[in-house]
């Protein structure tokens, strides 16, 4: 076999190859093979039938098709090794010459991943939030925790804000009572914004018994997205009751002794979490910077193939699951048809730049990922499905998805690593040090996996 590689861009080329006819021995022999296994011929027993009688019966044509057929995915991907390119996706081939008993030549087009130069990113600054934890912070959370232990007591009074309704709702479209638009004892705390809007004002005033009607914008279900004429009626009023926030409070509501002990640990949570958020603001600013430091072409076709996968899953998966159409999604958004295809483009265009860098960068600094490390993504990538991580190992072999989680956790090494050698000052003007988080690996790998998407760039050959 002779093979040469022609670079059309960038980011495709064109192979050229000729195979000597009797290297399609092999593919010839299973070909007649395949034959004898599905055709009859009188006189011939299954599977006994000479070559020349199939080539008389059928046409030798019918045998090449099925010969070069079996033989192409071989002989492109001896091609591909040779030309030592690597692909993406499936290749174009174009059957320039088959002559029977002499020769096969043919072509296959394919995108490849381009060559990508890695920038000095020694000299990246990013500049992040400071970690300040107000007593505002603090207070706001303790009094979410004594929400949660509020307690509700019947009253025989209009309802106001703050207090529990028990309500009975029937929604209408057109006049007709939704199939889905009857419900009955709904419990709800008037100027929480957690139903439908508009009933907050609908139900405010009214004692128990008392009914009103309003117009709102249904958020689920078999009509969302409709506006509907909706009529409530209050069954019961409770107001609630907040504890006393002291130190039995802090005994009640948690493992501390006193409401001081209780207010530390709120301080000590929000810092940690407010660190987290820097952290992940540190990475998304860090890997703007090293993108628009490189020179990465993107392939057309596969940045088309991305496009649709992105499309594909936000109508068919998230909206689907809201119950929305993306036309209705787009009107709730403020976004046109233009606006909504320039901006899926672009998050396509950076998530598959960001895996041509970051996997470039894995290649250059031989970074290789551990047992551990994949097994903690794995766990995290578990939770975030609600499956268990049995069975979303199970599923990830299954699928044949290992690589995939493989390439994950190595481009947030890989981002780990640029960032560690970025300057990240806060807001401050104090130097951040992110060298010491535990979880700096993970949590890179969850800012790259925002980037990147569902979708990934594979190699096929």
């Amino acid at each position: 076999m002779k093979s040469a590689v022609e670079t059309l861009n960038p980011t495709r080329v064109r192979l050229t190859v000729e195979v000597p006819f009797e290297e399609l021995k092999d593919s010839l022999d299973a070909a007649y093979k395949k034959i004898n296994q599905q055709v009859t011929v009188k006189g011939f027993r299954k599977g006994k039938i000479p070559a020349r009688v199939i080539d008389q019966r059928f046409g030798r044509g019918a045998v090449l098709e099925e010969a070069v057929n079996d033989a192409l995915p071989k002989f492109y991907t001896e091609a591909v090794n040779e030309a030592e390119v690597n692909p993406l996706g499936q290749p174009e081939v174009d059957i320039k010459e088959l002559k029977d008993g002499e020769l096969l030549a043919f072509t296959a087009e394919v995108d490849i991943r381009p060559a990508i130069e890695i920038p000095d990113y020694s000299g990246i600054e990013v500049e992040v939030d400071a970690v300040e934890v107000t007593d505002e912070d603090i207070e706001k959370s303790v009094e979410q925790l004594r929400e949660r232990f509020a307690s509700t007591n019947p009253v025989e009074r209009a309802a106001a804000e703050g207090d529990v309704v028990t309500l009975d709702l029937t929604a209408e479209v057109d006049g007709e009572v939704l199939p889905d638009g009857v419900a009955d004892g709904v419990s709800y705390t008037i100027g929480s914004g957690e139903l439908l809007d508009g009933i907050d004002a609908a139900v405010t005033g009214l004692e128990a018994g008392g009914e009103a009607t309003f117009t709102s914008q249904l958020k689920g279900g078999s009509a969302a997205g409709k506006d509907a004429q909706v009529t409530v009626k209050v069954t019961a009023v409770a107001a609630r009751e907040l504890p006393e926030l002291d130190d039995e409070f802090a005994q009640m509501a948690s493992e501390f002794d006193t409401l001081d002990e209780l207010k530390a640990d709120s301080r000590k949570r929000l810092e940690n979490m407010k660190q987290f958020d820097q952290a992940t603001q540190a990475q998304e600013r860090v890997l703007e910077k090293f993108l628009e430091l490189a020179e990465i072409p993107v392939p057309e076709k596969l940045l088309e193939d991305e496009v649709n996968t992105r499309k594909h899953n936000l109508e068919h998966h998230q909206l689907g699951q809201m119950g929305l159409s993306l036309e209705k999604y787009l009107e709730l958004q403020g976004k046109t048809v233009e606006e909504f295809e320039a901006e899926t483009k672009e998050q396509a265009v950076k998530g598959i730049k960001t895996q041509f860098l970051l996997d470039e960068l894995v290649s250059k600094e031989e970074l290789n990922v551990e047992q551990d490390e994949l097994t903690e993504h794995l766990f995290r990538r578990a939770a975030s499905s609600g499956m268990s991580p049995d069975q979303f190992a199970q599923a990830v072999v299954q699928g044949g998805q290992v690589p995939m989680l493989v390439g994950e956790v190595a481009r947030g090494k890989a981002l780990a690593v640029v960032v560690e050698a970025a300057k990240v000052v806060d807001t401050n003007g104090e130097v951040v040090d992110l060298s010491d988080d535990e979880d700096e690996v993970e949590a890179a790998a969850e800012t790259v996996e925002a980037v990147t998407g569902e979708a990934e760039v594979a190699e096929e050959k």
